[in-house]
């Protein structure tokens, strides 16, 4: 896919285990940057490894690197993560997965989403998804997030 705002090419692949080092990082630089409020010393390299286990994943690459990803726990339909290389943020990578995420998927789909969090908000927002109810984590208040969702 083409992004007309720069000239980036990426394609949407199945994940497989040549990803996950460079998804490491993905992982964690995104996470300290959606998170500040998160002790940035608690977030390991290692903590992408647990996120996606027992899910599917894809996985967007840029000349066979990779530059984001989603996973999503598939009994539930429920988007477990969505990480976008902190230097392609805004060139509708997140976007791109989502769409096939929801092509695999079906829908109704549900995801959590940290009400602090207001750029993803404000992504999920923009691609239809709305607050279905909302609680408390660990990591703080969250929405759950539908779309094509009858309560």
């Amino acid at each position: 896919m083409k992004n007309s705002k720069q000239e980036i090419f990426w394609t949407i692949r199945d994940y497989t285990p040549e990803h996950r080092e460079q998804l490491r990082h993905i992982y964690l630089e995104s996470r300290k940057l959606a998170f500040p409020w998160v002790d940035a010393d608690s977030l390991k390299l290692e903590d992408f490894d647990s996120s996606i286990q027992e899910e599917e994943v894809l996985v967007a690459v840029e000349d066979d690197v990779p530059i984001g990803f989603i996973a999503w726990w598939l009994p539930d339909n429920f988007i477990h993560s969505l990480f976008i290389d902190p230097k392609f943020v805004g060139k509708g990578i997140g976007k791109s997965l989502l769409d096939a995420c929801l092509e695999r998927t079906g829908r109704p789909a549900t995801l959590k989403c940290l009400q602090a969090n207001k750029n993803a908000l404000e992504f999920y927002f923009s691609q239809g998804w709305e607050i279905i109810s909302d609680g408390e984590s660990p990591d703080g208040d969250f929405y759950l997030l539908g779309i094509d969702y009858k309560s």
